[in-house]
């Protein structure tokens, strides 16, 4: 059976100021409980009280991993240092963001030759840093980070050697093919977010006739099954090529009402997981 993880995320929960509502862990793990999961992904920074463990532990939740991003590309800062202590305690996978180092995902800058050997380099520093301490540190291309194109997405895999977090969300977004990626590349996947999208907004944003946040406030992520992303597909390829990672279901929703209306997130998750579990039966 395949491992299925949820993120805080899917209940609008998200690092970047002035996103949305979110929702108090309680609520949150206790959702994630009653849908039958057992793992969940970190949220942001400090979101997770500091003893994580004891309540991780009361929802019968274990990690599964979490998303760091880090500015990779600035040749006058080292990144390394700053996560060492991170990396002593990490549980589940390392989800690495190459940060543009502004919050937010609505612009970036454009690398330079320099810029991408030093982002490069310190990929492959942090990845061999984590394994010597027992951690799998995965690259997640990401809307508005210096990962977010296709032609990027094959620098890195041409370039490094860290895993890759197939976000099928984010990639389809930026302009790749997620089960296409899958079938090419299926030694390189070691963690998996699993995210639908509406193709016709994410063109838009690509475009530049809608920013990135207007676009997930408007819907542009959708339940599993109910947007353009092959879902099915991507997993008989994972499971054929004997992955055996998490499937994280990681809908980035944003709340603007307080409390949500209805059954609020849980709703869409659970319509997510019943899809999944459909297609891989």
């Amino acid at each position: 059976m395949i491992r299925v993880a949820g993120a805080p995320i899917s209940w609008g929960v998200c690092e970047v100021p002035g996103w949305g509502h979110m929702l108090p862990v309680e609520r949150v793990l206790a959702e994630m409980a009653a849908l039958g999961l057992t793992a969940t992904e970190l949220g942001p920074d400090g979101y997770l009280p500091v003893d994580r463990a004891t309540v991780l532990r009361q929802h019968g939740l274990e990690v599964a991993g979490g998303f760091v991003p880090v500015v990779l590309h600035d040749s006058a800062h080292d990144p390394l240092p700053a996560l060492q202590p991170t990396l002593q305690t990490w549980e589940g996978a390392l989800v690495l963001a190459a940060a543009t180092g502004a919050d937010g995902y609505d612009a970036r800058p454009e690398l330079d030759a320099d810029g991408w050997r030093t982002l490069l380099t310190n990929l492959d520093r942090i990845n061999a840093a984590a394994t010597r301490r027992g951690v799998l540190a995965t690259l997640h291309p990401h809307v508005g980070t210096m990962v977010e194109r296709e032609d990027e997405v094959r620098r890195v895999l041409d370039g490094s050697d860290v895993k890759l977090c197939l976000d099928t969300g984010h990639l389809l977004a930026g302009g790749t093919d997620p089960a296409a990626l899958a079938r090419e590349v299926p030694g390189r996947v070691a963690h998996v977010h699993l995210k639908d999208v509406d193709a016709a907004w994410a063109e838009r944003v690509r475009a530049g006739e809608v920013s990135y946040t207007d676009a997930v406030r408007a819907g542009m992520y959708r339940p599993l099954g109910d947007g353009d992303v092959d879902v099915a597909a991507i997993v008989t390829t994972l499971t054929a090529n004997g992955y055996a990672g998490w499937y994280v279901l990681e809908q980035d929703t944003m709340l603007d009402t307080d409390p949500p209306a209805g059954e609020g997130p849980v709703l869409d998750v659970r319509r997510s997981l019943e899809h999944l579990r459909k297609v891989s039966a």
